[in-house]
């Protein structure tokens, strides 16, 4: 593995029914991740994330806890395979960057798996107060879709690739603003299906919880650079890691951002931990010439072997 290695760790959306189950069968370190999270949080989350019914895994305080252990179980089992080999950055999409935080040993796997299950508690509560929506703008150049998210009233939530940028906010006014979004050059506008205005000022109340949470946990600086979701740069205090994780609650995901730093860092193999490859797909989209593979199962480990080696 002599290629500079970048990390990417799943977010909200990625989650399936049977995530991670096969991972535990084939591989002990996994298992042990699953068995693990199931004692510190005092319930079976295996058997939801392995037997669902997709409904309650959907919902944000099981699949956010959910997605974090699959993701570590997938570098556990990487690890096993291909032994300890050397990172040169991380990032996770969301959710996905607390993930990062825990393999760079920022905070360890059960403080960090105690943050997520509070992060997705938090994030359901403020779903639960407010009525906001999100949707998609495919196809609009940037500041497009910024003036047109000034003109509704709403944030911008993601920007996931040059032409993939998502908005979240009251969701009458995110109706609208797809109504409207042909009038501001974007090509295809969607509305999500989500359970709220997640990186919105609707999610105010779960910032403020997420501050507290975070002051009670033991931080250190990451072993390896691991990039902000709200900045795009690496995150190098403890101090600098609590601002980020609780400004990007209801701050932009700078996904874009975050994939041209760890370029710009000289990371030219990217693997990306957690069900599926929609973070592979943003990727090529941002650069089609990095390399990129997706871990979420036995057979994708299996398929990546010859790749890795």
């Amino acid at each position: 593995m002599a290629k500079k290695i970048a990390l990417l760790f799943a977010g909200q959306g990625a989650q399936c029914v049977g995530m991670g189950r096969d991972l535990a069968e084939r591989y002990p370190v996994a298992a042990d991740l699953f068995q693990r999270a199931d004692e510190i949080l005092g319930r079976g989350l295996c058997q939801i994330a392995w037997d669902g019914p997709m409904e309650e895994l959907t919902k944000t305080s099981n699949c956010q806890p959910a997605l974090y252990v699959h993701s570590l179980a997938a570098l556990a089992a990487l690890r096993h395979v291909f032994g300890d080999f050397e990172v040169g950055g991380a990032a996770g999409l969301s959710l996905g960057e607390i993930s990062a935080h825990a393999a760079a040993g920022t905070f360890d796997f059960a403080s960090g798996l105690r943050l997520v299950q509070k992060r997705g508690e938090f994030m359901d509560a403020a779903c639960a107060t407010t009525q906001g929506g999100m949707a998609a703008m495919i196809g609009g150049l940037e500041n497009d879709v910024r003036r047109l998210a000034a003109d509704q009233d709403v944030d911008i939530a993601n920007i996931n690739s040059p032409n993939q940028i998502v908005i979240s906010g009251e969701l009458a006014n995110v109706e609208t603003a797809v109504g409207v979004s042909k009038e501001y050059g974007i090509a295809r506008a969607m509305m999500l299906n989500v359970a709220g205005a997640y990186h919105s000022r609707l999610m105010e109340s779960a910032y403020v919880k997420l501050e507290k949470a975070l002051a009670d946990i033991p931080i250190q600086s990451p072993r390896f650079p691991v990039i902000s979701n709200v900045t795009g740069e690496e995150v190098k205090t403890p101090e600098e890691v609590r601002e980020t994780l609780r400004d990007q609650v209801t701050g932009t995901v700078r996904w874009t951002d975050c994939m041209q730093r760890l370029i710009d860092l000289g990371c030219d193999f990217f693997i990306e931990l957690g069900p599926g490859n929609v973070l592979a797909g943003l990727l090529k989209r941002t650069n089609r010439t990095t390399a990129v593979v997706s871990i979420g199962d036995a057979d994708s480990l299996d398929r990546c072997c010859g790749v890795l080696s």
